[in-house]
C-alpha cells in the first residue's frame, strides 16, 4: 500500500485532531491537579509554566456571555468539521490545507472541552489548595460554564518606560504577557499557515487549486 493511500487527507485530519486534543487535555489536567491557581514554575529565563484560568477566548481574552461564547464555539467547530469532511472528499485536495483546518478545529475543540465539562468534574479551590476530580455535578460550575486552563507563559523581555512619557511614564512594559495553552497554539499555527500558504483556497466553496497552494503543499 502506497504512502499516499495510508495518509489520506481524512486520516491526516483525524490524526492531527486527536493528537492536539489528547496532548492539550493531558497537559491541562496535569497542570490543574498539580499546580495551585497562580502558581508558576520557571523552566527557562524566558519561559515558565503558570496556572491561570479564563472565561474567554484564546490567550485569555474576555468576550460577552460565557454560555453564548461556548455555544458559538461549538457551532463554529461543527461547521468547520463539516467543511473539512467536504474538502477531504475532493479528488485533489491539499493535505497541508487539511492539516491547517484540523489544527484550528481541534484547538478550538480542546478549549470547548474545558468550557463544557471542567466545571462539572473539578473543584476550584483557593490557593494553595489543588483542584481535584469530583463526581459529576459536584464541581465548581454547571455545564457549559467551566473555565479554560492556561499555562504557557513567555515573558520574553521587559523594560520600564521613561518617566517623561505622558500616561505610561514609569510603568513597566512586558512582552509577551498573555498566558495560553496548547489548544491556543494549535489555533494560532493553523491560522498563520492558512494566511501564509493557503489563503487562496478561501472563501469557502472555491475548489480550484492554485499554484501557490500546490507549492506550499509540496514543501
Amino acid at each position: 500500500m502506497s504512502e499516499n493511500k495510508v495518509f489520506t487527507p481524512g486520516r491526516l485530519a483525524i490524526l492531527v485532531g486527536m493528537a492536539v486534543i489528547l496532548v492539550d487535555q493531558i497537559f491541562k489536567i496535569w497542570v490543574k491537579t498539580n499546580f495551585y491557581l497562580g502558581e508558576s514554575l520557571p523552566i527557562l529565563p524566558f519561559f515558565e509554566l503558570r496556572f491561570v484560568q479564563n472565561n474567554g477566548m484564546a490567550f485569555g481574552m474576555e468576550f460577552g456571555s460565557k454560555l453564548l461564547l461556548t455555544i458559538f464555539r461549538i457551532v463554529v467547530v461543527t461547521l468547520l468539521i463539516w467543511y473539512i469532511v467536504k474538502v477531504c472528499k475532493q479528488q485533489k485536495v491539499s493535505k497541508g490545507y487539511v492539516v491547517t483546518l484540523a489544527l484550528i478545529a481541534s484547538g478550538a475543540g480542546g478549549n470547548i472541552i474545558d468550557c463544557v465539562f471542567y466545571g462539572e468534574i473539578f473543584t476550584n479551590p483557593w490557593p494553595p489548595q489543588l483542584a481535584q476530580f469530583v463526581p459529576w455535578g459536584e464541581g465548581y460550575a454547571g455545564l457549559f460554564h467551566g473555565l479554560v486552563v492556561d499555562m504557557l507563559y513567555f515573558p520574553l523581555f521587559s523594560f520600564q518606560w521613561p518617566e517623561w512619557i505622558p500616561a505610561i511614564g514609569g510603568s513597566t512594559f512586558s512582552f509577551f504577557d498573555p498566558v495560553f495553552n496548547i489548544a491556543d497554539s494549535a489555533i494560532t499555527v493553523g491560522i498563520l499557515m492558512l494566511i501564509l500558504f493557503y489563503s487562496k483556497y478561501l472563501p469557502f466553496g472555491n475548489e480550484e487549486r492554485t499554484e501557490s497552494a500546490e507549492k506550499a503543499d509540496n514543501k
